[in-house]
C-alpha cells in the first residue's frame, strides 16, 4: 500500500470516528416546569335555596274591605304580611310584602237557618323589589273576631247564626203588640183578651220579619287582620332575598 493510500484511509477512519461520536452523544432534553391546575371556584350567582315550611303560619293585614253581601266568586283578595318571618336567625319574607290571593266561594246567610260563609285562598306573594313567588296559602284564622270562625281544612271562614236574634225580634214585637192591645181592651174591659190578642198578632208580625231577613253577613274591613297558613313549603332564591335584603 502506498503511503497516499494510507493517508487516505486514515482521513476515512478520523471522519468515521468522529461521526461515530456525534451519533453517540447524549440528546439533553429540556426541563419543562408542571404549571398549576386552576382551582373551581363556585360562581357567584350559584345559591342555596330557602325553605319555609309547609304549616307555617304568616299574619296578614288586609288591604280591602270584603263582605259577603257583594262578593263574588274570581274576586281579588289584597293583602300584606303584618310581622316578619325568619329562617335560620335570617328574615327571609320581611313585613309589609304584598300578598294576592283570590275569592273562592260565597255563600251568604239563609233567611230561617244557614250561616254566610266566605273561602279564599293566596296564590302569589310580592316582595318590596319585586320578586314574586307562587303561594299555596289558605286562610287559617281570624284573629280578634268574635263574629267569625273558620272550619274545615280548606279555610272557610263562617258568619255567626241569627237565632238568638230572631228570638229577640219575634219577643220584641210580641211584647209590643201585647201592650197595644191591653191598651186596646181597657176600654171595654177586656184587658186580658186585649193582651193576648196583641201578643199574638206581634208574635206574627215578628215571624214574618224573621223569615224576609236574612242572617248576618261575613264583613271584613281594610286593616282587619287574617292568619294564612302555607299549605305546601315555599322555596325562595337565595340570592333574590340577598338583592331584597340590599
Amino acid at each position: 500500500m502506498t503511503r497516499q493510500m494510507m493517508l487516505l484511509a486514515a482521513v476515512v477512519a478520523l471522519r468515521s470516528l468522529l461521526c461515530l461520536g456525534q451519533d453517540t452523544q447524549p440528546q439533553l432534553t429540556p426541563r419543562v416546569t408542571p404549571t398549576a391546575q386552576p382551582t373551581s371556584v363556585p360562581s357567584p350567582s350559584a345559591s342555596t335555596p330557602i325553605t319555609v315550611a309547609a304549616g307555617t303560619k304568616i299574619p296578614l293585614t288586609l288591604k280591602q274591605g270584603i263582605t259577603t253581601k257583594n262578593a263574588k266568586e274570581g274576586d281579588p283578595v289584597y293583602a300584606q304580611t303584618a310581622f316578619p318571618v325568619t329562617e335560620n336567625d335570617r328574615i327571609v319574607i320581611p313585613a309589609g310584602t304584598f300578598v294576592q290571593g283570590t275569592v273562592r266561594r260565597v255563600q251568604r246567610p239563609g233567611r230561617v237557618k244557614g250561616k254566610a260563609q266566605l273561602q279564599m285562598s293566596f296564590t302569589s306573594m310580592i316582595f318590596p323589589n319585586g320578586y314574586t313567588v307562587i303561594l299555596p296559602g289558605s286562610v287559617e284564622g281570624t284573629p280578634g273576631s268574635e263574629t267569625m270562625k273558620v272550619k274545615g281544612t280548606e279555610g272557610t271562614i263562617e258568619g255567626q247564626g241569627s237565632k238568638g236574634k230572631d228570638a229577640a225580634t219575634i219577643a220584641q214585637t210580641a211584647a209590643a203588640g201585647a201592650g197595644i192591645g191591653a191598651i186596646a181592651g181597657s176600654g171595654s174591659g177586656s184587658t186580658g183578651k186585649g193582651a193576648a190578642a196583641g201578643a199574638a198578632g206581634g208574635g206574627v208580625i215578628g215571624l214574618a220579619t224573621v223569615l224576609l231577613t236574612r242572617g248576618p253577613d261575613i264583613q271584613l274591613a281594610s286593616g282587619d287582620s287574617i292568619e294564612m297558613v302555607l299549605e305546601r313549603s315555599l322555596t325562595l332564591e337565595d340570592t333574590k332575598l340577598r338583592k331584597q335584603a340590599d
